[in-house]
């Protein structure tokens, strides 16, 4: 079950199952703003979302779902105040695209009265909104830097590419080397590859050339990883390392599935976190219990064994 950290929710064991608790007393809207599918997780996103808008609209007749996607922060902006002015809604639900950008879009809107849920990347204020969900990017870093020392036994040589730089990359990278502090574990190098396939492929190259022995990668991001692995296989080298990475791709869960021994294990970080963000926020109108708080999901490691409950095949991620 997902860890819930400081937070008032309280969730019907009915909605778990996908049953309406109570019908709303009235029509509501409910605006969800999330990122274009620009890359693999944010394709996830909107997978999800569209997914939840129609399960939730089918349970609940009373409440409409409207999905907007932005390429950029000025666009999703935009789309906010399109969501006020012309659909009149009632609740938000939103993925900043960045957070900056998206602080004072966000405050405007929560002072039109509506509902707001912020979903992964905070504002850069805290106390906008009335709810939070994301996923534990500390327990990211953590689980994946606790696997790998329990692989190597305790020590070796590792390499890791970092996401972009953020608040998100610096948690992950810090419960990551707190899993392995006391070890004999050492950190060749750790560069960002900004949660790209190009970017991963273009640093593992780099290590690839620079470091004769590798024993394992810590990738933080399925993305990443993808392009790690095709550096590794075209400098065949793939029996002498393994990779970690992370979200829970399709593609990487079909490996951890199939027992590939270049990618043994994955670790959550779910897009689908959308889906529970729109769950959560339909609540707030049909539950009698409050709504509000922090909903922080857990990042389980995803292996053989378990991999097919994390797997979505009809998912673009």
């Amino acid at each position: 079950m997902p860890h819930i950290k400081k937070t008032l929710l309280a969730l019907a064991v009915s909605a778990a199952v996908g049953v309406p608790t109570a019908a709303t007393a009235q029509e509501v809207t409910i605006g969800v703003s999330i990122p274009a599918a620009t890359h693999g997780w944010t394709g996830g996103v909107n997978f999800h979302a569209e997914q939840a808008k129609e399960r939730l609209e089918s349970l609940y007749p009373d409440i409409e779902i409207t999905i907007s996607t932005a390429g950029d922060p000025g666009e999703q902006a935009n789309d906010l105040e399109d969501l006020v002015s012309q659909r009149d809604i009632d609740a938000l639900v939103v993925l900043p695209f960045e957070s900056g950008p998206l602080t004072d879009p966000v405050r405007r809107v929560k002072e039109e009265g509506v509902f707001v849920t912020v979903v992964d990347r905070g504002l850069d204020q805290e106390g906008i909104e009335d709810l939070y969900v994301a996923g534990n990017n500390h327990e990211l870093g953590r689980v994946s830097g606790e696997y790998i020392r329990e692989r190597l036994d305790g020590e070796g040589e590792i390499v890791v590419l970092r996401g972009i730089p953020t608040v998100i990359d610096d948690e992950r990278v810090q419960g990551f080397q707190e899993a392995i502090e006391g070890s004999d574990i050492e950190i060749l190098d750790m560069q960002h590859a900004n949660w790209n396939r190009d970017d991963g492929f273009e640093v593992m190259q780099d290590f690839l050339a620079r470091f004769d022995n590798i024993d394992a990668v810590w990738a933080q991001d399925d993305d990443i990883a993808l392009g790690v692995i095709e550096a590794v296989r075209q400098a065949e080298r793939e029996d002498e390392l393994f990779i970690v990475g992370g979200a829970g791709m399709k593609d990487i869960i079909e490996r951890v599935m199939e027992g590939d021994d270049l990618v043994p294990v994955d670790v959550l970080y779910p897009p689908a976190m959308i889906a529970t963000a729109m769950d959560l926020t339909v609540q707030h109108f049909t539950s009698n219990g409050p709504v509000v708080g922090e909903y922080i999901l857990g990042s389980p490691l995803i292996t053989p064994e378990n991999a097919e409950e994390y797997y979505y095949p009809d998912s673009p991620f």
